[in-house]
């Protein structure tokens, strides 16, 4: 999914006139799409006690992951990366999680890295942030 919004264009989907469109559901929606007709149990909105997770995953009990979506601009996101995920990871019985963070501007994407490096998870493998800027993609026949 990265791939395709990053270098496939896949970034269009989410402006409209030129003006970026952002909602976490369309993110949302789009992620089910790349699990179409795939072996893996894929369930949206998961509330097994504490909340609902935007994604569950799994091959069976042993093999789950949690998907938590965010936008850069949500005016939570400092403290959702701190807790949301891992009391979601508690109730689902997972310590696998994935935290994805779309961002639409050079200032949301300073703003992530800020918040990354204060709460210390600049090198956290598990969050993946995807660049949905609209004014840093040029063509390759003018690159």
């Amino acid at each position: 999914m990265k791939h395709v919004i990053e270098d496939n264009n896949g970034y269009r989907i989410f402006y409209s006139k030129g003006k970026p469109i952002k909602k976490e559901d369309d993110l949302q929606i789009l992620y089910r799409l790349t699990w179409f007709a795939t072996e893996s149990d894929v369930n949206r909105e998961v509330n097994n006690g504490r909340g609902p997770v935007d994604y569950k995953v799994s091959r069976g009990d042993k093999d789950k992951t949690l998907i938590e979506f965010k936008l850069a601009s949500n005016s939570q996101l400092k403290r959702n990366l701190q807790k949301q995920v891992e009391i979601y990871e508690k109730a689902n019985d997972t310590k696998k999680s994935i935290k994805v963070i779309l961002y639409f501007s050079e200032e949301e994407l300073n703003r992530v890295n800020r918040i990354l490096r204060e709460l210390e998870l600049t090198e956290t493998e598990n969050i993946i942030l995807i660049d949905a800027r609209n004014d840093n993609k040029p063509s390759a026949s003018t690159a």
